[in-house]
């Protein structure tokens, strides 16, 4: 990977307090682990990443991610805390943020979500190693592998298949498949796609999860009744 003690890596993990599908999710606790912890403590195990920020516009949540040993050197401001405010936006604040304030150039930004807790583990350091060595590539994250049909409305209120070899009906094991972008779960950019507002950039990589928990996102309480199930299932000796 070349010398990666000279990189500089940002990680940044929003994480809003004002969530109305599930209430206050970002501290709900599985198996006394509050959602928030989890990539906080996988950032935080990584010897790559430079700074672990939580973005977060929760007084709450602001001091359970220090207690975790994240950084939290700013609350979100009001228009980067409503429903309709993007990653992107949250993004590109905080590695302005980080940059101004601490007077530091990030060569690589890492983005994560608090409502997916099954990651692959090294996923960082996979990602930042194969940018390193592939620099027309903008973007790793992970995706999984899907050989399921997909249909869409069109505007006349006509459905069509997405892709055309889905006419075809054969063993999953042979036919094409689609990719599902997992961002959430783990995403490596070059710094300058998060200072122009962009999240992952149109040249990636995608790194096969075939973890059939990582389709869990927690957004309700049936997501968060499935992930406390998947960690338990993952812990036993069964």
């Amino acid at each position: 990977m070349g010398n990666s003690s000279d990189l500089k890596v940002l990680a940044v993990i929003p994480a809003r307090g004002g969530s109305k599908g599930l209430i206050n999710k970002n501290l709900l606790e599985i198996a006394g682990k509050s959602l928030i912890e989890f990539p906080i403590e996988f950032c935080l195990r990584s010897k790559i990443v430079t700074h672990t920020v939580v973005s977060t516009d929760s007084e709450k949540i602001q001091d359970k991610s220090l207690k975790c040993g994240a950084l939290v050197p700013f609350l979100r401001p009001p228009d980067l805390s409503s429903d309709l405010a993007t990653t992107e936006s949250v993004l590109k604040h905080a590695i302005d943020y980080m940059e101004s304030n601490f007077s530091i150039n990030y060569d690589y930004c890492v983005f994560m979500t608090a409502t997916s807790i099954f990651r692959p583990e090294n996923l960082i350091e996979r990602g930042i190693e194969f940018l390193e060595k592939n620099h027309e590539v903008e973007s790793y994250f992970t995706g999984f592998r899907d050989s399921k049909n997909y249909w869409e409305l069109d505007s006349s209120g006509n459905f069509n298949r997405v892709k055309s070899w889905m006419k075809e009906y054969s063993s999953r094991q042979i036919r094409s498949s689609l990719i599902r972008e997992d961002t959430g779960i783990g995403t490596v950019s070059r710094s300058q796609l998060w200072r122009a507002g962009r999240r992952i950039g149109n040249k990636v990589h995608i790194e096969n999860n075939p973890d059939p928990f990582s389709s869990i996102d927690i957004h309700s309480l049936e997501d968060f009744r499935l992930a406390e199930f998947a960690h338990m299932f993952r812990n036993s000796s069964v």
